[in-house]
């Protein structure tokens, strides 16, 4: 007898679930709040390059003095990062006339002046990450999912070795303690450091969260319960679009993204330890406890007493119920590529996962390139997510996961590239084709994490996770850094973003349904 049929008993998807669900979401609300900081913290306002004071200027306007010393663009706007290496008071009489020869242009040389209109300091501005130094300033981000991409192996092997329950405070306290260090910091690299770390925390949050919930839940309700987690991602974009309106310091801006995980350290002592992890693992007596207690929350008060269960309380026959593991026999990130069905599976699950982050992550990091203030791209970008990820719980329900999946990533694709066909001043249609990639990317990677789930079998499902969470914090680690190739060409990094999406989508019509099919428990069951 399967799991399944035990939790029927005990009520599959009841008062215990719910509660369990919704804790559970509390850190997840927590996530894009620090995955997606970067477009705030490092954001970099307008700049020029600073002017040392001289006895010349003292009749003359801060517009006639940045007219004399530095050169204009071809749409009349002040360069970034160059400077004259003499002031030209002859455009006083007619600015139309550029000077032509370079040789009078240099880099700045006295450091550079920021517009504090928007933003009272970021890490742009307090380390001058502009110009030549605009590749730390997108590192920054790649240092965090760097972070998070090591967080994935460590916490997918550490939650299958020593429990989720376990795995995910050790996750969430760490969270806090380097959080608050990163809003600490006095140098950029003390921040890269810090932010790293917080990114390896972070990712057991990510890893664990999603599957704890899954293993409690019956069939007929794990969409709905993968669905109802990932909304809680959608409200934390929102509620991060209000606290960086309100905080534009980034220092508080860390603090204030960071304390919430000790609500969510708090609300952890009302979850138990997956009973499917307990019981694969052995523990038997913890099991029956936690099913007990399922039990009675659920109204079932019938099944402790019932002659079926009484069998059940065995540890051999609870674990042969379970995984019918061998004794002795250990899991690794290795057995995902053993045989031939999980092989095949891991290989293109890995694919997914790459497009799917890339590109959410590529759209989500540019909030200033379809028309739209930041503050609201983010706000409208999280409420877009909402109705996409509705969609997605009646599809991935008629049409099948791999289906969704793969048609989700394809079309996030294809509207990033839409973007990069359509002209600049159409901003409104641009905006409307960006929020609907948007729908698109949160879609499959909505899909993504459900799907996922449901491939890999109980004793390997968190390496499995792992595994993908890896191989996509490696495409989020990238993303930010396909930005800076509009040097070589201004549409290069959509181009690339497109690309990606669509090929990788492709990749998932290779994998098999899992919609109406139980969770696997052994290798032997997907073999």
């Amino acid at each position: 007898m399967k799991f399944e049929d035990l939790l029927l008993e005990i009520g599959g998807f009841g008062r215990f679930q719910i509660l369990i669900l919704f804790i559970l979401c509390i850190p997840r609300i927590n996530l894009p709040m620090h995955f997606l900081l970067h477009n705030f913290l490092a954001a970099t306002p307008s700049h020029h390059c600073a002017i040392p004071h001289q006895e010349a200027f003292v009749n003359l306007t801060m517009e006639e003095v940045l007219l004399i010393s530095i050169p204009r663009e071809p749409d009349g706007t002040f360069r970034s990062c160059e400077m004259f290496s003499q002031p030209q008071f002859h455009l006083l009489l007619n600015s139309s006339l550029q000077p032509e020869n370079n040789s009078i242009i240099q880099h700045c040389q006295h450091g550079w002046v920021y517009d504090h209109s928007q933003f009272t300091s970021t890490i742009s501005t307090q380390w001058d990450l502009v110009c030549e130094q605009r590749g730390l300033n997108q590192a920054s981000a790649t240092f965090f999912f760097i972070g998070v991409t090591m967080g994935a192996v460590v916490f997918g092997y550490l939650s299958d070795r020593f429990g989720r329950k376990a795995m995910l405070l050790l996750s969430l306290v760490c969270s806090v303690v380097f959080g608050m260090l990163s809003a600490a910091s006095v140098s950029y690299s003390m921040l890269a450091i810090t932010r790293t770390l917080t990114g390896v925390a972070l990712s057991g949050v990510s890893l664990i969260v999603l599957p704890l919930g899954m293993e409690w839940v019956d069939i007929q309700h794990r969409t709905f319960s993968g669905i109802l987690t990932s909304i809680f991602w959608s409200i934390g974009n929102m509620l991060l679009a209000m606290v960086a309106y309100w905080v534009r310091e980034w220092h508080w801006l860390l603090v204030a993204v960071t304390g919430p995980c000790l609500l969510s350290v708090v609300c952890l002592w009302w979850v138990p330890e997956s009973a499917r992890w307990l019981i694969a693992n052995g523990k038997v007596k913890q099991a029956h406890r936690h099913l007990l207690r399922c039990a009675r929350m659920n109204g079932r008060k019938d099944f402790a007493v019932s002659p079926e269960v009484r069998n059940w309380r065995s540890r051999h026959a609870l674990r042969r119920m379970a995984t019918d593991k061998k004794p002795g026999e250990s899991y690794s990130y290795i057995s995902l590529f053993r045989t031939p069905v999980l092989r095949k599976i891991s290989l293109c699950s890995g694919a997914v996962w790459f497009g799917v982050a890339f590109s959410y992550y590529g759209m989500s990091m540019n909030l200033t390139g379809f028309g739209l203030n930041m503050y609201l791209s983010q706000f409208v970008f999280g409420i877009i997510e909402i109705p996409a990820k509705m969609v997605m719980y009646v599809v991935v329900n008629r049409v099948g996961r791999r289906q969704s999946q793969a048609w989700a990533l394809i079309l996030t694709g294809l509207c990033i590239g839409a973007n990069v066909i359509i002209p600049k001043p159409f901003t409104s249609l641009r905006s409307v084709v960006a929020v609907m990639g948007k729908g698109f990317s949160e879609a499959a990677f909505t899909t993504v994490f459900l799907y996922t789930s449901e491939l890999y079998p109980t004793v390997l499902r968190q390496n499995g996770m792992g595994y993908n969470s890896f191989v996509a914090r490696l495409g989020g680690a990238l993303a930010p850094l396909v930005f800076l190739l509009d040097e070589v060409w201004r549409s290069l990094p959509e181009v690339t973003y497109c690309g990606v999406a669509v090929c990788c989508g492709s990749v998932a019509f290779l994998l098999p349904e899992t919609l109406n099919v139980r969770l696997p428990e052994g290798i032997e069951d997907i073999e």
